[in-house]
């Protein structure tokens, strides 16, 4: 078996200066894929709820479903860090709640740790998970979750109070003990601030260039999401594009029977010919067929 990425591995990437990459992924599959490419995080995202279950946001996505994502996710993986995300409503509510729900990622999921969102407002959340044994990604800037309260899906961190409150909650997750911090949509001078005072690494996602990590969903990257991407993304891929004109020839092919092929089907044997030839005369007069 590989060595695993751990936390320990991620913190010595920070001491030493090494970026690293985190992709966002949701099944055995996609896992497979990211371990043959050498990615050493992987999230299971609540974005899922976008990507995978047809949701506007995030919001909907529940523990059950987080439980069974990440479990998929951990059956492909060899090497990589599973991180999990708590969705929402599943810690907000309380250091007992977060607890149950982290604990359940973990011991059903197969998480090697778990993500919330949030700074200051959950600091005692991490806490408890931390000292429960749970290591704890923390997320601040954007965070889904509050979509709602942001009115929608805004930069953070633009004016100095926002600036001050996204450091605040950053520096507040690593007093709690957080072993890592996202930071979404703020800018990129803001995010290479944070990632200067932490000492714990930090993960960017439309944070510019100045973090430790970076993160993206695997079907942003790969251009398998038929929406616009957003600003931040790097689209390193069509393949959206690739299958539908596959799927569109494999179509043409059926209709035109042109597939399958004599090389597609499987070849019987002689004697088996010759029986079924007799079988189809006899069923042509009316004689039963053997049971």
């Amino acid at each position: 078996m590989k060595q695993r990425v751990t936390i320990r591995t991620l913190a010595e990437h920070k001491r030493a200066g090494r970026r690293f990459a985190m992709v966002t992924a949701y099944d055995a599959g996609q896992a497979a894929l990211l371990e043959r490419a050498g990615i050493e995080v992987i999230l299971v995202g609540d974005s899922a709820g976008n990507v995978c279950h047809g949701q506007e946001t995030t919001l909907p996505v529940t523990l059950d479903e987080m439980v069974m994502h990440t479990r998929w996710v951990v059956r492909g993986r060899e090497r990589a860090l599973v991180v999990a995300d708590l969705p929402f409503l599943s810690y907000q509510t309380g250091v007992r709640d977060a607890l149950l729900a982290a604990g359940r990622l973990m011991k059903e999921g197969g998480a090697d740790a778990v993500k919330l969102e949030g700074g200051v407002a959950v600091a005692e959340q991490v806490r408890a998970c931390v000292s429960a044994g749970i290591p704890v990604m923390g997320h601040v800037g954007l965070t889904p979750q509050s979509v709602k309260a942001f009115g929608g899906y805004r930069v953070q961190g633009r004016s100095r109070e926002q600036a001050r409150a996204v450091l605040a909650d950053a520096l507040a997750l690593e007093r709690a003990g957080a072993f890592a911090v996202v930071l979404e949509c703020v800018p990129a001078a803001l995010a290479a601030l944070i990632t200067a005072r932490l000492g714990v690494p930090t993960i960017g996602i439309g944070a510019g260039a100045g973090t430790d990590g970076q993160v993206l969903v695997l079907h942003d990257l790969l251009g398998l999401s038929p929406e616009p991407a957003p600003r931040f993304v790097k689209r390193y891929a069509e393949l959206g594009a690739l299958a539908v004109e596959a799927l569109q020839r494999y179509r043409t092919e059926v209709e035109r029977g042109a597939f399958p092929t004599a090389e597609h089907a499987y070849a019987t044997d002689p004697e088996l010919t010759a029986q079924l030839q007799e079988l189809g005369a006899s069923l042509e007069h009316g004689e039963p067929a053997a049971p």
